[in-house]
Parts: structure tokens; sequence; C-alpha cells
């Protein structure tokens, strides 16, 4: 069998049916909800689950959080306020940097930083980055904080850094679910795939929902269904970001290392048992980099593994499904 990007393609319109059948039933139905709450981040993910929403339940039981704070893109505000405009729905735009000026994600995160890098102050932009050794060592993933320049960056400040960003997110969430719970709604998540099965999200942040309408997608095809679904072009072709740190950061160079329309063909090529020869020939990529690249993958479904677990008890309570309630 050959590996190509025409193993990634869909009837968008059959799958949208079907996505937007999902989305009813399990709002309506099981969760007995009156709508969705999603977060719009002016991303391809939100975006598309937004229209997907509003395909399911109709653009008048649909709302929109847009969630800024003090370190996001005025081109994530602009693309998010332009969707919700396309869709029509009601939204609301809350400036979170209090609550996190409140909480200490700042603070927490700049003395991290200012232990590596004592003349860091607020008005420096920074990110964190997968340094080059990651590539040479398998399994052990090195970072670097970029200021000005790239410094090595201890795990201790590392965990304090993301520590602290992850604030944000969970910060976002409690609002969604605020919102969810004032309208009766469900909370709808937006990780695609490749985000799920790598584990590229925050525990409690990003990664709590009640649905989460599009894991099944690779990041292919969630571009192709927002085309499909007649999004604005400037929203469909818009590169991933994590829009976390106050200098701009990609997601390649944070997370995956390559880009999502590779990464998104290999993972293909493991879930069809694909040898690594035709992998190699079908993504493009030489074989000792392939070899370390599914490595790398394997490694990032072990260590995320927790953040998909259910909260661990000693016994396992017994409850009646929800059909018999």
């Amino acid at each position: 069998m050959l590996l190509t990007p025409e193993c990634l393609k869909l009837d968008f319109e059959f799958e949208a049916s079907r996505v937007a059948t999902f989305i009813k039933d399990a709002i309506v139905r099981t969760l007995k909800k009156k709508g969705a709450v999603v977060a719009v981040s002016g991303g391809i993910d939100s975006s598309t689950t937004a229209a997907l929403c509003v395909r399911a339940l109709g653009s008048d039981r649909v709302y929109a959080l847009l969630l800024p704070e003090r370190d996001s893109s005025p081109e994530s505000i602009r693309c998010g306020k332009m969707l919700v405009d396309h869709l029509g729905i009601r939204h609301e735009a809350i400036d979170i940097a209090p609550i996190l000026e409140s909480m200490g994600c700042y603070r927490y995160r700049d003395e991290a930083i200012r232990e590596v890098f004592p003349a860091y102050s607020p008005a420096f932009k920074n990110k964190i980055v997968l340094g080059e050794k990651s590539r040479q060592e398998p399994g052990i993933n090195f970072y670097s904080i970029v200021i000005e320049s790239p410094e090595g960056l201890p795990l201790k400040n590392y965990l304090q850094i993301v520590a602290a960003t992850n604030m944000k997110q969970r910060t976002r969430k409690s609002l969604e679910y605020f919102h969810a719970d004032r309208l009766n709604y469900a909370v709808a998540g937006t990780p695609n795939f490749l985000e799920y099965d790598q584990g590229f999200f925050v525990k409690l942040g990003d990664g709590a929902a009640d649905i989460k309408p599009i894991a099944h997608l690779y990041k292919t095809q969630v571009y192709g269904m927002a085309r499909h679904l007649g999004l604005p072009a400037e929203l469909c072709e818009r590169k991933p970001t994590t829009d976390t740190y106050s200098l701009e950061q990609s997601q390649e160079e944070f997370y995956f290392q390559l880009s999502h329309e590779t990464l998104d063909l290999v993972l293909c090529g493991l879930s069809q048992r694909l040898d690594e020869a035709t992998i190699s020939r079908g993504t493009g990529v030489p074989p000792a980099e392939l070899k370390w690249l599914i490595d790398d993958v394997k490694q990032k479904r072990v260590s995320t593994a927790p953040l998909h677990l259910e909260p661990l008890t000693l016994v396992r309570p017994s409850r009646p499904a929800m059909e018999a309630i």
C-alpha cells in the first residue's frame, strides 16, 4: 500500500453531517443541555468546532468566548472576531489578564526566567522552544528559553514556566464552564487527532470538555473541513500557533518538531501498520530521521498517557448508566 496525502481525504459533507449528528445527540439527548459553549482562539480547530456546532444546533444555541490575555496575539483576537461575525453567533470577549495576574501566572513565570536570564524584565518577550539536542537523543526533549538569544533551560525552571502558563488554559476553561452552567449548555472541546493522540493539551485546561467533536480528525482534515464549511479563507490558511507566549511561536517549535502535514501522514501510516520504508517514501522523511520521529511519537503517547486518565480512586464507585437515570 502507498502512503500519500490521498489517504487523508474525506467525503467532507458526509463527515460534517456525521459530526453534527453526534454533537446534537451528545448535547441534547445524552447531556440534556440546550447548546454549546466554544472558546474561540482564531485558530483552525476552534473555528471548525464552532462551525460544526452551528450546523448541529443552529447559531442561536452556540455561545463563543474570546479569552485573550497579556501575551495573546492581536491577530488571534481579530481572527476570533472574524469567525463569530461570520457564523452570526452570540459571543463575549473577556480579558483574563487580571485573573492571571492575581493568581501569580506572570510573576511565577518571570521568576523562573530571571534565574536563567537575570537581565529579564516584563518588557522582554519570551517563548520556550525545543532545542536541536532533542533530535540527537530520542525520548528526551531539551528546551531553551528564547529572550534575545537562546539560553539553556534547567528542568526546574522549565516546569515552573509551563506550570504558570498552564494557568491560562485552566482559567479559560473555568470561564467556559461558568457560562455553560449559566446557560445550561455543554462545553465543546477543540482538540484534533494529532493533539489528542500526542497529548498536546493541558489537563483540566483545554483538555477538559463535555464533548470533543473533532478529536478523530487529523489536522489536515480539519483544514479541509473548514474550507468545506465555508469559513473565511484567512482562517483556513492560518498556520497553527500556541498563542501562549509573548513571542510568536509555532506548534512545531514548541512540541511537534515537524509540520502537521508530515506528522498526520506518519500517524496515518502507523495506524495502518505500514512498515517504516513505506512511511519514509510516503512522507519524504529520510529513514534515520523517521526512526527518530516514530520513537518520539511513541514516547509522547507514553509520557502523556496520564493526561487521559480519570481521577484515580482506591475503589471504583459503581454508578448507573445514564440511560437508566
